[in-house]
């Protein structure tokens, strides 16, 4: 179906949090479920590399590639066109060089037709940051908890539960701002944290599992539905509860199926009378 709203830009979000409207994102993964959120009027899809774990059954996120992430975002742009859209770098697509970074982000906004891309950064990737705005390519920069680091920081924890670390976080998220990041994702902050930025900053901020004073908030679609795979947050609220619904219905079918209750006449294909008492005449011609 056609969608009522204008495209959702930049300046639209930054004018929500000008207005003290909130923002509302979700993690989308392919084109039925993007229609769903375009109609539900989503303001901003993340294609997440949260794709490896919910989609591919990985246990991190590491294992996303470019060719994954550029391929479930073109699907998702054409679900969703007027949502904002997020592509997410995977690991190692911008860590290496900025020149890299640069090249595989060009893949996001030029194949796939997203509005901008998400990177998991602090202080040290600045240049990267500075590099690819120089290049035109709108950034989102993800702060606090880092998935791809989750090796280096022993598990999903939150941080900057202490002062020192909550300060270097909130720095970074200025260093962000001043390197020409466009908006803000925070994960895994305590919410006095995430206040701090979201009031420091003009640029629209995402919480993620960081408390309710962010401009806007993002979870992953598997967890809020109750779908299973990844790691959902404990705090994370449920909105449905798919495994149940949908683990009913596939022992339902494999039931009918296995009593012979499905199909029934109703869903079979059947062919015309006449057609049928030529097929039969030409079947018993055939016979020895």
């Amino acid at each position: 179906m056609m969608s009522s709203r204008n495209k959702i830009t930049i300046s639209t979000l930054r004018a929500r949090k000008r207005e003290g409207q909130k923002i509302t994102m979700l993690t989308c993964y392919d084109y039925a479920t993007a229609r769903l959120m375009e109609e539900a009027q989503i303001d901003s899809l993340l294609v997440g590399d949260t794709y490896a774990e919910v989609c591919l059954g990985h246990p991190t996120t590491l294992p996303a590639t470019m060719e994954h992430m550029v391929t479930v975002a073109e699907a998702v742009r054409r679900g969703a066109p007027t949502a904002y859209l997020v592509g997410d770098m995977p690991f190692l697509s911008y860590q290496v060089c900025p020149e890299e970074g640069i090249r595989n982000a060009g893949l996001f906004m030029a194949k796939a037709g997203c509005d901008c891309v998400k990177v998991e950064v602090d202080r040290r990737l600045v240049k990267t940051v500075e590099a690819m705005t120089a290049a035109a390519i709108p950034v989102m920069a993800h702060l606090g908890l880092k998935p791809q680091s989750i090796q280096s920081l022993g598990g999903y924890r939150v941080q900057g539960k202490q002062a020192s670390a909550a300060l270097r976080i909130i720095e970074d998220a200025k260093m962000m701002e001043d390197a020409g990041a466009v908006a803000l994702l925070v994960e895994a902050v305590p919410k006095e944290v995430a206040a701090q930025i979201t009031e420091s900053t003009a640029l629209p901020v995402i919480g993620c599992v960081s408390g309710p004073h962010c401009d806007g908030q993002v979870v992953v679609l598997h967890d809020m539905l109750g779908f299973g795979g990844g790691h959902p947050p404990r705090s994370v609220k449920q909105y449905a509860r798919l495994h149940e619904q949908l683990l009913e219905a596939f022992q339902a079918y494999a039931k009918d199926v296995g009593e012979g209750a499905f199909p029934v006449a109703k869903e079979s294909a059947a062919m015309d009378p006449a057609q049928l008492k030529e097929l039969r005449r030409a079947l018993e011609k055939r016979a020895p």
